[in-house]
């Protein structure tokens, strides 16, 4: 019964994504499978309804913050942050560099923060309007980005995803970071090469002057315009929760938009909640965007899928899938196993966290050693769940940055750390134990 409802899930996801359909409507279809299992497993109605909303009520801290992300990106766009961006950027970036300099860019600043939604949803944004404005394809852009916030959140010792897989293998923080670190050192500089390559194939054009012309009309640009990116930038250095400090980019910017860009409250607000739209058709094709309502595909994806994987959680169905697991990374090798379990869980929880914690469950009984467990989830479900369409992990980023699920494609660092630790995890542990 599991695994029809599991098969049944998949064709439902192929077909939305085959047909252009929003992927929410196969998470519907999901929740109403995976009920139907916990009615088949002899559970109440009222006891699903408890399982499902246990698991839902703690994804909205997720919600509130994509909510505090969508108004974010509509009042930096009315507040000058992004037209600023723009203009000054585009002297300062080298055009034959601009995807390399992109991913760079974004690594290093998701190293700093430690994640990948508010490097997105900040100097993402910014670069995607770069490029949107100087003639580079918007889903290599997106795809590079998505690379590069992920080197960040899977290694940073400032990384929720990394502490968690810290907690859940018992290990340490900072020897796990150290160790993710040599093994992305290959698989980052494969990835430099082929961006490095791209950079040429899609170089930045030179901005359309009427598109410069009409941001310095209607914008002041000043350095105080760039204060809501600071603000975005430093107050997580400081240990400051990311909603507040979402807020307080936010706030900054609104204020802006009102006493130096001359809009009304009115119009921030409606920025804030349905983005911003200029009518001059040079602004519109750069910055229009952002918003609440921008965000709501990912409202619905965040919910249902908390809602099915709380009945999945509650209900046990996945806890026969750990002998499967075990008897899998006898016969293939523990990382292989690991990548197939994570794909699963990845697939139908379309959750990171849970993802990772799923992948020690199930799989632990086949690790002697903790710190290779530890390392086999950080190569591959974090990144795995970043490549899944309908994943939280890949929608939300790419729902702020405006691509669509082709970007994935270009995300090479998702792909090359997986496949070159699979090829290369003998050696490093054979190099780990002469070094002991």
């Amino acid at each position: 019964m599991l695994t029809a409802c599991f098969l049944l899930f998949f064709l439902l996801v192929a077909a939305c994504l085959l047909s252009g359909w929003s992927v929410a409507w196969a998470l519907l279809g999901g929740l109403l499978l995976f009920w139907a299992l916990g009615r088949k497993q002899g559970f109440t109605h009222r006891q699903l309804w408890a399982m499902a909303w246990a698991k839902c009520k703690k994804s909205l801290i997720v919600v509130r913050i994509i909510v505090l992300i969508g108004v974010v990106t509509g009042v930096w766009r009315c507040g000058g942050v992004i037209a600023c961006s723009i203009v000054w950027g585009v002297g300062l970036v080298t055009p034959k560099l601009f995807l390399l300099l992109a991913f760079l860019l974004c690594a290093a600043f998701s190293y700093v923060l430690g994640t990948s939604y508010g490097v997105s949803s900040t100097l993402g944004v910014i670069l995607m309007a770069l490029a949107r404005s100087g003639g580079v394809d918007p889903t290599v852009t997106a795809g590079v980005i998505l690379s590069g916030v992920y080197f960040g959140d899977r290694c940073s010792p400032a990384s929720s995803a990394a502490s968690l897989v810290a907690a859940v293998t018992d290990t340490d923080l900072y020897r796990n970071v150290r160790q993710m670190l040599r093994t992305a050192a290959l698989p980052t500089l494969l990835t430099m090469g082929a961006y490095l390559l791209l950079s040429f194939r899609h170089p930045l054009e030179m901005v359309d002057g009427a598109v410069l012309g009409a941001l310095e009309e209607r914008f002041t640009l000043s350095w105080w315009t760039l204060l809501p990116a600071v603000i975005m930038f430093l107050l997580p250095l400081f240990k400051v929760p990311i909603h507040w400090t979402i807020a307080a980019s936010a706030a900054a910017a609104a204020m802006l938009a009102v006493a130096l860009q001359g809009f009304t409250i009115g119009e921030v607000l409606s920025a804030a909640w349905g983005g911003y739209h200029p009518e001059d058709e040079a602004l519109s094709a750069v910055l229009s965007g952002g918003g609440i309502t921008s965000m709501a595909v990912s409202y619905v994806i965040v919910a249902l899928t908390g809602l099915y994987s709380g009945i999945l959680e509650g209900a046990g169905a996945l806890k026969p899938l750990s002998g499967r697991a075990e008897a899998m990374a006898r016969r293939f090798g523990r990382f292989p196993a690991m990548i197939a379990v994570s794909f699963l869980c990845a697939a139908v929880l379309c959750n990171q966290a849970v993802t990772s914690m799923m992948g020690a469950q199930l799989l632990e009984g086949a690790y002697d050693d903790r710190e290779e467990l530890a390392m086999d989830i950080e190569n591959s479900g974090i990144l795995i769940a970043g490549l899944i369409p309908w994943s939280i992990a890949c929608s939300i980023p790419l729902a702020m940055l405006g691509a669509g699920s082709g970007a994935i494609l270009y995300a090479f660092l998702l792909w090359l750390i997986p496949l070159c630790y699979l090829g290369t995890k003998k050696r490093f542990y054979a190099s780990c134990s002469v070094n002991k």
